[in-house]
């Protein structure tokens, strides 16, 4: 048999019947005949590595005491034979043609990387994920960087050394950061890719989720921070002001209310969030034609500075303590 032309790199733990939907879809793809599946696990106490084998994938078990998603797929490209690697999560469901027209894509060597359109799988299921839907959709086109899921070329990979190891969070946007520094590009084609299974339901996870993200502003902004070509510098910067403002106006809004045994002063926050959330729902009508996800869409994004300033904050607390931050996790073990 002739060496695979494309090697799917599937990382995931405890992500149970997910993985294996994941799996059968990858199994399902068009256009590469003789394909190379690896599953790289972190750690998975649910039988994850044993399904994956049966359904006659490569099977790589990582263990160590810090995990992240960023050794889990430089253990897989690593160990892969094709030219072209296809990085997956393991609660995802990819697009059958996908690969083929982001292969046809990457035919220009300026290429190193291409994404397509990622969406919920389940919106209606909870509040968040119809929310959170929405925070996948950016325009088509030459970007800075992609997620999670996303074709590359190994030699792209093998110039930059992949993924950096030490993130807990923002491990993608600091690789293509990397290639595009020697001159490659980022394509983001409109054009299905995966459907993914955010299942969240619980405050807690959506509070945990934008800490992360606080901690990779932090930590990729800082790294690029004295360079010509910076990162998240804009986004830090603006989230430290806005989570500033907001963690300041409603510690004023309940203290007042508290002193004149009032909730006016309170309302009164609340109520300017109300308005600049409608004024966020439509800046960003074109992401959604439905009224009530955006207005809950535009609540989001001003909400969710509060955790990712906290989040900020913990990693410059933990970078003056000369700690790291362990993996913070959303997600919960299915059943």
């Amino acid at each position: 048999m002739s060496a695979p032309s494309l090697s799917v790199v599937v990382i995931g733990r405890n992500e149970g019947a997910r993985l294996e939907r994941c799996l059968q879809s990858v199994r399902a793809i068009n256009g590469f005949p003789n394909l190379e599946i690896i599953y790289v696990d972190s750690g998975s106490s649910d039988g994850s590595c044993a399904l994956a084998r049966s359904l006659g994938c490569r099977v790589i078990e990582l263990h160590s005491d810090r995990p992240s998603a960023a050794m889990g797929r430089n253990a897989g490209w690593r160990a892969a034979i094709a030219p072209l690697i296809l990085f997956l999560d393991g609660d995802t469901v990819l697009d059958p043609d996908f690969a083929a027209r982001a292969a046809a894509a990457l035919e220009d060597s300026s290429i190193a990387v291409v994404c397509g359109r990622r969406r919920e799988l389940k919106p209606e299921a909870s509040v968040y994920n119809r929310v959170l839907d929405l925070d996948w959709i950016a325009p088509p086109g030459i970007c800075e960087y992609c997620g999670g899921d996303a074709l590359m070329r190994r030699d792209a990979l093998e110039a930059v050394s992949g993924y950096d190891d030490t993130l807990i969070a923002g491990e993608e946007p600091d690789m293509c950061r990397r290639m595009r520094g020697q001159g490659r590009q980022i394509l983001h084609l409109d054009c299905p890719m995966t459907g993914h299974d955010l299942d969240m339901h619980r405050w807690r996870q959506y509070w945990r989720r934008a800490v992360r993200t606080g901690h990779a502003y932090a930590e990729v902004s800082a790294r690029y921070a004295k360079t010509g070509l910076p990162l998240w510098r804009a986004e830090s910067r603006a989230n430290i002001k806005r989570g500033s403002f907001w963690t300041g106006a409603w510690l004023l809004g309940f203290a007042a209310s508290a002193v004149w045994l009032n909730p006016l002063p309170l309302l009164a926050v609340g109520a300017m969030m109300g308005v600049l959330a409608i004024r966020t729902a439509r800046r960003f009508a074109w992401k959604s034609p439905d009224r009530t996800t955006l207005l809950l869409y535009g609540l989001h994004s001003h909400f969710q500075q509060l955790p990712i300033f906290i989040g900020q904050l913990g990693y410059w607390r933990d970078r003056r303590r000369g700690a790291r931050r362990r993996l913070i996790e959303y997600k919960e073990t299915p059943a």
